[in-house]
């Protein structure tokens, strides 16, 4: 049986999450790194060594490899000293130290895949040091993806400062895609710094491949308040060209009243409603994804993975 050419766009927690079920099928397997992270060690490495973030491309390694708890202690552990060395994560300079021998990012990752044993590609979405620029609802505009994301403001939209160099790999992998998959995560914060890249929306327009969103179970603050499933929709369409968005896969299930007032009061998050009325032209997948681990709501990822491949085989 050929396998199912996947693309998934994305970046940070949610799609690291998404990866750990999809590893487990079938998947001819592509994941497209947004690398505009610039807080703690990552920010760091990037003033340091003018190189394009790491630190959302080692969450990514973690949940591709095939021991990941392993990794995940080695890749996670970060330095208690009174040293530089400080914060620093040592997947973070492991990824650093891949760069500087290899001369880019994508080459440096493939050096690490001979000893994690990664279970599908992963491409940064550019080799270039790239600053993510916020314009927000007052009007002003801040620069790099950790200011925006701390601003009280809401984010109106972003914009890189200057125009990146998408990698060719991963142009390559969205045209030949049977089916892209915009994961679950902060919008404007790793979802759509991919889809502001005019190459992403011209290879996605020229691809034939399926454009599937997973969509988040909460809101995010000063991103995504009040927003309904459908609201996602339409802010990812807005960004993908001609194309739109042709299935979502959303949570059905319920969640404990205590957990969702937590929520609520100590993050100034809330569920996302299913508006049912506003999502009849799009293909709905639908079953209890979220599940609480340690106190936080994440995805199911082995249920979110096997029903896309059921979804998919159809």
């Amino acid at each position: 049986m050929k396998k199912i050419k996947l693309a998934v766009l994305g970046g940070g927690t949610g799609m690291s999450q998404l990866l750990k079920g999809l590893k487990k099928l079938p998947f001819d397997l592509s994941a497209i790194v947004s690398v505009c992270d610039d807080g703690k060690s990552t920010g760091r490495l990037r003033e340091e060594f003018q190189m394009p973030a790491v630190g959302d491309i080692r969450k990514v390694l973690i949940s591709m490899s095939e021991n990941e708890d392993d990794v995940e202690k080695l890749f996670d552990y970060r330095f208690k000293t009174s040293s530089d060395l400080d914060g620093h994560a040592l997947g973070n300079l492991l990824l650093t130290g891949a760069n500087e021998i290899t001369g880019n990012m994508s080459d440096g990752i493939e050096l690490l895949n001979s000893l994690l044993k990664l279970k599908g590609n992963v491409l940064p979405l550019t080799e270039d040091n790239v600053t993510l620029m916020g314009l927000m609802g007052d009007g002003s505009v801040v620069e790099g993806e950790h200011n925006i994301t701390e601003d009280k403001n809401y984010i109106k939209d972003v914009y890189y400062k200057e125009k990146p160099e998408v990698n060719p790999e991963v142009i390559k992998v969205i045209k030949e895609a049977d089916a892209i998959v915009l994961s679950m995560g902060s919008l404007f914060t790793s979802i759509l710094p991919n889809l502001i890249c005019e190459e992403v929306q011209t290879a996605i327009e020229q691809s034939k491949a399926k454009i599937i969103y997973v969509c988040n179970v909460m809101t995010q603050p000063g991103e995504t308040d009040g927003f309904s499933v459908s609201d996602h929709v339409n802010l990812l369409n807005k960004y993908l060209g001609k194309r739109k968005v042709d299935t979502v896969v959303v949570n059905t299930g319920q969640i404990e009243p205590f957990i969702v007032t937590k929520y609520a009061n100590e993050e100034q998050k809330d569920l996302v409603e299913v508006d049912y009325d506003n999502l009849k032209d799009i293909n709905l997948i639908s079953n209890t994804y979220a599940s609480i681990e340690n106190g936080t709501i994440r995805h199911s990822a082995i249920k979110v993975a096997v029903d896309l491949f059921s979804y998919l085989i159809d």
